[in-house]
């Protein structure tokens, strides 16, 4: 009879407990796919919509391992403080426009159509410019939208500001 009241309570709090996890990992879907969608920059009418790299483990990240990117998404990389941001390709599947912005969300610099690396040369890319945000888009997105360096965009970032 023991054994059968163990067994059952067992099984129920590993029910519990499976249960939770779920509950963890809904929720942080949820609650991720949605910030994903309030995060926007935008360029006239053209708008994506962007994670956010905000710390070194994003920031190092970035959109390595992506096999895909939908045509309106990004990501944004947003600095502490303006500097000098190398980037390179390491990982990367897909060819980006890696577009470097001031604290004033002017490009100072694009570099379209980006290839992914291979495994023996993978050179960074500085443009020797000063920004405080990088925005990784599609390979030929700057092009397709007629963005320049000099231009101005516009950031909708709730999630970022509500911190």
């Amino acid at each position: 009879m023991r054994k059968k009241i163990f067994l059952i309570l067992f099984i129920a709090g590993l029910a519990i407990i499976l249960a939770f996890i779920v509950f963890l990992i809904f929720f942080s879907t949820k609650n991720s796919q949605e910030s994903f969608k309030q995060n926007q920059v935008c360029f006239k009418e053209h708008c994506f919509l962007v994670e956010l790299a905000t710390n070194d483990l994003e920031r190092a990240r970035g959109l390595m391992f992506r096999a895909s990117l939908a045509a309106d998404q990004g990501m944004l990389f947003i600095f502490d403080s303006p500097g000098e941001y190398p980037f390179w390709m390491k990982n990367t599947q897909i060819p980006l426009d890696i577009i470097w912005l001031d604290e004033d969300q002017k490009v100072v610099f694009i570099s379209a159509d980006t290839a992914p690396c291979d495994e023996t040369n993978c050179p960074s890319i500085n443009p020797q410019k000063s920004a405080k945000y990088v925005l990784e888009l599609n390979g030929g997105a700057a092009q397709r939208i007629g963005l320049a360096v000099g231009d101005k965009l516009s950031f909708l970032l709730p999630d970022y500001f509500a911190k």
